[in-house]
């Protein structure tokens, strides 16, 4: 599987959102990471403009920390526009219609 993302240098901002806690604009489009139950579930899944892109244990050199506290914080109501195509997908799984609900990992 190809992933170009895995190159890109995004710009980490918090969101505020402790299950998508930053989001970077990357060549006009809307990077966001969900924190996942980990090790139960993959650490990161990658959401491109609302719609999931793949699963991530580490992130790649070029991403950074995506969790830096350097990191500037979103506009309030700019972060809920990005969220809002994915704030449905808080349970690893939900992206693709298998919400985890495991009450240990997810629950």
């Amino acid at each position: 599987m190809s992933r170009p993302e895995v190159h890109a240098r995004p710009e980490w901002r918090f969101t505020r959102n402790v299950y998508f806690p930053v989001a970077a604009l990357v060549e006009d489009q809307w990077w966001v990471l969900r924190l996942n139950s980990f090790p139960d579930h993959a650490l990161w899944t990658l959401f491109i403009d609302g719609v999931v892109r793949f699963d991530i244990d580490g992130t790649p050199p070029s991403w950074g920390r995506p969790l830096d506290r350097s990191a500037p914080l979103l506009e309030p109501a700019t972060a809920e526009a990005v969220l809002a195509p994915v704030r449905d997908f808080v349970a690893y799984g939900s992206e693709v219609g298998e919400p985890c609900d495991d009450p240990f990992c997810c629950g």
